[in-house]
Order: structure tokens, then sequence, then C-alpha cells
């Protein structure tokens, strides 16, 4: 594969970790504990476990893995919301095929679906828009579910729904950003990391400022980074570096991709169509100051919030089932296989905790890549 295999390979994997050896050796001899990089996406969990990274990697690296995953850090109030709004005469719920199996405190939306619920998935908040086009007497409402990577095209779905007068369309919208949690695990007493690999694809919407805080404010190193082998060993490598001459700067490894200022056609529909809320709850983190994004009053007319008379105020953190480790290797205390529900009482097929539900998730992530048999020994 053309720009994929480039990055697979074999020999160039091999005389990076053998560099990434030999700067942690040498950071190594100065401490006693090994040094914590948080992987911040979740697409970037999946593919250290997918090509086995974190067995490859000198053994004084750990890997923690952030909430990187808007699947999994989905509140159960707002699941059982949208289940509340698909259940109403009349209306085509659409959302993205991960989002349906996610557990709410009423069961999950493809639970909905089978009880009788018209919940449709979709590829792209533009299959909703064309659905509300062929459906003028019924209510369709989107799902906007996600980081700053799917933002910019539920807002720009919004703008068109505008510019029709698609009076028959809404978005729920659920989006989220990543700087706000990354500060509150920083401001976290019990939260130790060395340095963080950057998310690409948010970069590639936010640029790479947004994430100044963390070097300037708390002297931690960032490397934003791409998906393949390659990328990541080599943005744990420029993370090392960093750490081993005494740095802490934000560098972008996926240049390639992601511009340093961002998308401005990106940004531009993102501000015009959103605001901050005061706050927003993740699951297993609770509440976090300004992490999620509401429609502005200019669109209420396509806010289903407005439409449907459903309000989001700050609530407090829901309980997880009992013993079910979710918040804590969200916010890198724990690992997956710590939980005593992993690979037991939870699994992909009837996931449990959150992180379970999507491939993105750390806990499906272990399962799926040799956590399984860790859980049945």
């Amino acid at each position: 594969m053309r720009f994929a295999e480039e990055f697979r390979d074999p020999k160039a994997a091999r005389a990076l970790l053998a560099q990434i050896a030999g700067v942690a050796d040498e950071i190594g001899a100065t401490r006693e504990a090994p040094v914590r990089i948080m992987e911040i996406c979740g697409g970037h969990t999946h593919a250290i476990f997918r090509y086995g990274l974190d067995k490859l990697v000198h053994e004084g690296i750990e890997f923690i893995h952030g909430p990187g995953c808007p699947v999994c850090v989905l509140p159960m109030k707002r699941v059982d919301e949208c289940i509340e709004i698909a259940e109403k005469d009349g209306v085509i719920f659409t959302t993205f095929g991960d989002a349906m199996r996610v557990p709410g405190t009423r069961g999950s939306l493809m639970q909905a679906k089978a009880a009788g619920a018209d919940i449709r998935m979709v590829y792209s908040p533009l299959d909703a828009l064309e659905l509300a086009r062929r459906n003028p007497d019924r209510e369709v409402v989107f799902f906007g579910l996600g980081f700053e990577t799917t933002t910019p095209s539920t807002a720009l779905s919004i703008q068109a729904a505008a510019r029709e007068g698609l009076a028959n369309f809404s978005v729920f919208c659920t989006h989220i950003t990543v700087p706000p949690p990354i500060r509150a695990l920083l401001d976290d007493p019990h939260m130790v990391l060395d340095g963080f690999v950057g998310p690409g694809h948010v970069s590639m919407v936010i640029g790479t400022h947004p994430f100044d805080f963390i070097a300037d404010d708390y002297g931690k190193p960032v490397v934003v980074a791409g998906f393949e082998p390659l990328d990541l060993l080599q943005s744990v490598l420029m993370v090392l570096r960093q750490i081993g001459e005494g740095r802490a700067e934000v560098e972008n490894q996926y240049a390639r991709v992601v511009p340093e200022h961002g998308n401005p056609v990106s940004l531009a529909a993102i501000t015009d169509v959103y605001e901050t809320r005061p706050s927003f709850e993740w699951r297993g983190l609770g509440e976090i100051e300004e992490s999620g994004l509401r429609i502005r009053d200019r669109y209420r007319a396509f806010d289903a919030e407005a439409k449907f008379g459903i309000g989001y105020g700050a609530v407090a953190a829901e309980e997880l089932a009992e013993g079910c480790a979710c918040g804590a290797v969200m916010a890198g205390r724990a690992k997956p296989v710590e939980c005593p529900h992993f690979g037991r009482g939870c699994t992909p097929d009837d996931p449990l905790g959150a992180l379970m539900v999507s491939s993105e998730g750390a806990c499906a992530a272990y399962y799926r890549y040799g956590g399984a048999r860790a859980a049945a020994e």
C-alpha cells in the first residue's frame, strides 16, 4: 500500500528501536522509575497494541493510555437522552456505528433500536441531511459526537441545513475538546507523566499550538504523531530526546498532514456554529470545565436540545459498575487487565464498560491483541 508500507518498514523500525533504547538507557541512568509517556489519541492506543509497540520498546518506557476515545468517555446520561429522543414519534435518530453499543442506564441505542425505535447508522452527518431531505414529514436527528476531528463536518452540515431551510433536521451535540481533560489530568496530584504523544487527527483540525500549555505550564514535552508504527516510534524517540536534553516543547512529527495553525476552513465553521459549554461530564472522569461544545443561538432551530426540550446541566459523576476500572484506566492509574471484569463480565461482544465498546478504547485494544489470553490465564 503506497504511503503506508514505507511507514511499516521492519528495518527502519529496528533502527528506531535501537535509538530509543540508547536514549532510554541514558535517561534511566539518572532515575529508577520508567519514562511514562501518555498517548492522547485512542487511534494511537489501538496502533500501539496492533503492532506490539508496547512490547518492542525499551523496558524503561511505559505507555499510559489517555482519554482519547470520544465514544469511551460518553456519559451514561447522554446515552439515556439519545434514547429519549429516538423513542419520540416521528423521529429518525442517526448516529455513527461505534456509539450504538455504549451502555446507558436504560441500555444502549442498539437495544432501543431492537425495541422499535427508528435508529439508523450513518457514516457522515451528510447522510443524515439527505435523510431529512427525503423524509420531510419526519424529524431527523444526528448525534453529533466526537473530538475536534468530527466537529467540522457536523458544523458544516448545520450551516447547509440553515441555507436550505431544512426545518426537520437537528443535531444532538455532544462534541468535546481534547485540551481541557489533559489539563485536568496534569492537575491531578496522583498523575505522574513525563511526556505526551499528541493526537494527529485532532491536530489536523486545530494545529499544534493548543497544546503549548502542556510544555509551557507543566514542563512536559509533546510530539504530535501519525498513526503508523514508524510514526509512533519516531515520536517516542523525539519525546525521549526532549527529556534527555531537558527540553519541553511541542514538536510535530506528523507534519505531512498536520499544519501548525490547523485547518482555517474547519476552524471557521466551528467558531461560527459552536460555543463552549461551562462544563461537560466525561465518563469515568466527571465534570471538566469548558470541555464541551454546544450550538450557538443563531442556529437554535437545528439544536436538538432546544427542539426536544433536553438541556444539559452539570451532574454528579455517575457510578460505574462495581469494580469497573474504566475511570482509573482513562486517568492512567491502572491497566485494563487490572480490572476484575476484563475479559470476563466485560468483552467487546458484551461490553460492561465504555472502554470495551470502541476499537480505539484501551480495554478493547488490550483484549483484541492478546489481553483475551491474559484474562483467561
